[in-house]
């Protein structure tokens, strides 16, 4: 090559490029194209000089923007001319550390089809071996100390390669290149079998033991990819049940996890949609409907009829599931309400009385990372807890964050966000802020992704409900300006950021309750927002909550606000079955409590509505965990014969502001059909049609003031498929409605709105003085 002829570019690849194979498949592809020059990793992508023809370097750019390796996501390719230089090749070289920090490092990926034959493979030297990887799969975030993502970053730096294995990592032409965890039975991490109390077993293989003791209805915590698993025969009610009382967990379902997807087809029914997303690298835990006939225990999820799926996503799963040979319980390694164990010594002392056998490893996990859920939802997948195999994976956001800040979650189903430059990065599923050690868990992983970012929040934005746990931390932190986000508003904004939105949107926010503006809770709401403000348009009639939290509880107590208030102080307590179990003077309890409106709060949340209606249709009184019943009465809505179509009456009171869906009619219509003998079924199914074609009227109400706007479905009560597909069709096609499907709807993405709004308020305060 003449040096006339030779251009020069740098090359600047942002996105998920780092953990990847990206810099081999650039270096594979210079070399294609007869280009010279090196590629490196930075802390905010992956950089590129390039050197050739001006032909070969516009394909070269023009390929880096449409293909890439497997597990790469391209959020940008910059490029610029640079002067030529006299190189005569293409290398990799070592990273650099930058001043700008971004995640470009890859969620943890599932094993890949290679890896999984070569652990079965017994001519292969990595057979059995259950932390084999490549750079197409493996872990990533869950081992990652730091940026930029290379080994000595993460926690493999303590394992020096073999000759065989350095030879993979070094050559360019390997699946193995620079593949960080990169490890053989030589050279890389141990598997241990522990018992509690009495140390090692040695002699024995761990996992042949491990699936003879699940086989004989024992309980084994298992150390995975982002903490401890605890597993049993998930066919076996003995093994189930006894697991459940170890754990203190009454009701709760267990995830499954199968060995195959023929296994998992034997077990439930699967539609496209549902086997894209176990076979999917994220390898969530996958809801769907149980096969009548199931093997498995009824107690694995008692009373539900979906079962929560997963596939192998480590060598050590397949290996485990193969051995066991039969459908294995996988649910997460702690206590009730606990987080999850990730440290082997934590794991020993938290799980003792849980686990009759351990399964430990000594490649150290940095960051805890629970499973994440997914379900198919209107024909697309909708994630309900966003975690391991998603984060880091940042969101794109539309309106660039001006300064960086970090919104702290809700209380329930926490996660947390830090907003930076044009992403937003919701941390891993934190779980329920009701208890010291979650609380710790929280903190640390705020600060070990703060780390990761390397990022000086400015903004501190949390929920308006002043007695949260992530409200306080908020207020300790050591920024100087915090936002208070109501909480309907970050549902709604959430999905303003997920469908990168301008505004202003319609948004349905129902859930079971959040702290209003006015200090009431709300819950049942139809806001006119964009990421800066809202209107409350329309809410819910309230219902009494009699006893405070204890009737979430106990809904049986909702339910008879409900009818005190639908029947006008004379509801027809004793045709009513529900009632029958109550005993007279509780119930006449009760009664002055709702009379009085001592500790009675009024609450708008249709999630209570839900609650009650399902204790008056399905004859129940308690829940044992937040939404039980709420979710059986929508599966028994969603067995109705006939694809039930009718509703009740309700009204729209529009006489104030907000106005009023008001469902009293519908109550007392309800009430009746059952007492004469309607199927309980058909009585769900018209429930759902009712709130459907409510929330649809009042949307057309807002229409005709506002203008034909783009609708967002938000809040926990829309994991509710039913509810969401009626919703979806009654609104459809006169409006277009926006669906959660990479951020859960739920508390669990709420932080993503959180972010939004805060930097939007900023932003609009910052103008404001400037003008």
């Amino acid at each position: 090559m003449t040096r006339a002829a030779v251009e020069g570019r740098r090359i600047h690849v942002r996105g998920t490029v780092q953990g990847v194979g990206f810099r081999p498949w650039v270096y594979r592809l210079a070399r294609e194209l007869r280009l010279h020059g090196r590629v490196l990793n930075d802390a905010a992508g992956v950089v590129i000089h390039a050197f050739g023809s001006q032909e070969a370097l516009e394909r070269f750019v023009r390929r880096l923007r449409e293909s890439g390796p497997p597990a790469a996501s391209i959020s940008s390719v910059e490029d610029s001319a640079i002067p030529p230089e006299a190189v005569s090749d293409f290398t990799i070289v070592e990273s650099e550390a930058g001043d700008e920090r971004r995640v470009s490092i890859p969620a943890d990926l599932a094993t890949c089809g290679d890896c999984a034959r070569e652990i079965r493979d017994p001519a292969n030297r990595r057979h059995r071996y259950p932390f084999t990887n490549c750079t197409n799969c493996g872990p990533r975030f869950t081992i990652a100390l730091g940026v930029p993502y290379d080994r000595a970053a993460t926690s493999m730096r303590g394992f020096d390669m073999c000759p065989e294995c350095r030879r993979e990592y070094d050559n360019p032409d390997d699946r193995r290149f620079h593949a960080q965890p990169n490890a053989c039975p030589a050279c890389g991490p141990t598997l241990r079998a522990l018992v509690p109390g009495d140390g090692a077993i040695d002699g024995e293989d761990p996992i042949e033991l491990a699936a003879r003791l699940i086989g004989a209805g024992l309980t084994v915590a298992v150390k995975g990819i982002g903490g401890f698993h605890l597993a049993c025969d998930a066919a076996s009610e003995l093994a189930v049940l006894r697991l459940r009382r170890r754990k203190h967990r009454d009701e709760k379902p267990f995830a499954v996890m199968v060995r195959d997807l023929d296994e998992a087809e034997r077990l439930a029914h699967l539609g496209p949609a549902e086997r894209a997303l176990l076979l999917s690298a994220e390898r969530p835990i996958v809801l769907a409907p149980r096969r009548s006939g199931a093997p498995l225990a009824a107690s694995v999820a008692p009373g539900n009829p979906l079962v929560g799926l997963l596939l192998p996503y480590s060598p050590l799963h397949h290996l485990l599931a193969r051995a066991a040979a039969c459908p294995l319980v996988m649910t997460s390694g702690n206590l009730s309400d606990e987080p999850l164990a990730f440290r082997n010594e934590e794991a020993l002392a938290r799980l003792g009385e849980i686990a009759d056998l351990f399964l430990v490893h000594d490649r150290p996990i940095v960051t805890r990372c629970d499973d994440s859920v997914a379900r198919v939802v209107a024909g697309g997948p909708m994630l309900l807890r966003r975690s391991r195999g998603y984060v880091p994976r940042p969101v794109p956001v539309a309106r660039p964050f001006d300064t960086p800040v970090l919104a702290c979650g809700a209380l329930l189903k926490n996660t947390f966000c830090f907003g930076i430059g044009n992403a937003a990065y919701l941390g891993p599923h934190i779980g329920d802020l009701e208890n010291l050690e979650t609380f710790e868990s929280y903190q640390d992983s705020i600060d070990r992704m703060q780390r990761f970012l390397g990022v000086e929040p400015e903004i501190v934005a949390h929920d308006m409900h002043p007695d949260y746990l992530s409200t306080r931390y908020a207020q300790l932190r050591v920024e100087s300006r915090r936002i208070a986000v109501q909480h309907h508003h970050a549902h709604v904004a959430s999905a303003i950021a997920e469908h990168r939105i301008a505004g202003p949107v319609f948004g349905l926010a129902y859930d079971g309750t959040g702290y209003g503006a006015d200090g009431a809770a709300w819950g049942g709401e139809l806001l006119l927002a964009d990421a800066a403000s809202f209107t409350r348009l329309a809410t819910f009639r309230p219902v009494v909550l009699a006893g405070g939290d204890r009737a979430i509880r106990e809904p049986w107590r909702i339910a008879l606000a409900l009818l005190e208030d639908a029947f006008a102080g004379e509801p027809p307590v004793a045709d009513v079955r529900l009632f029958r179990q109550i005993p007279a003077e509780e119930l006449a309890i009760v009664r002055r409590l709702i009379a009085t409106g001592a500790n009675a709060p009024a609450a708008h949340g249709v999630g209570r509505y839900f609650d009650a209606f399902a204790a008056i249709g399905l004859c129940r009184t308690r829940a044992t965990y937040e939404g039980q019943l709420a979710f059986e009465w929508n599966m028994m809505a969603a067995a109705a014969p006939g694809r039930e179509r009718g509703r009740y009456p309700f009204d729209i009171v529009r006489d104030g502001s907000p106005w009023t869906i008001d469902l009293r009619p519908m109550v007392r219509g309800a009430v009746y059909e059952l007492i004469g003998g309607e199927a309980p079924a058909i009585v769900a199914a018209r429930f759902h049609n009712t709130i459907a074609a409510a929330s649809a009227q009042v949307v057309r109400h807002a229409a005709v003031l506002f203008g034909r706007l783009r609708v967002v479905l938000t809040g926990g009560c829309f994991q509710n498929a039913l509810l969401t597909e009626r919703t979806l069709e009654e609104l459809s096609p006169m409006f277009r409605v926006c669906l959660h499907r990479q951020v859960p709807p739920g508390d669990g993405g709420i932080a993503l709105g959180q972010a939004l709004v805060a930097n939007a308020i900023a932003t609009a305060a910052r103008d404001s003085r400037r003008s």
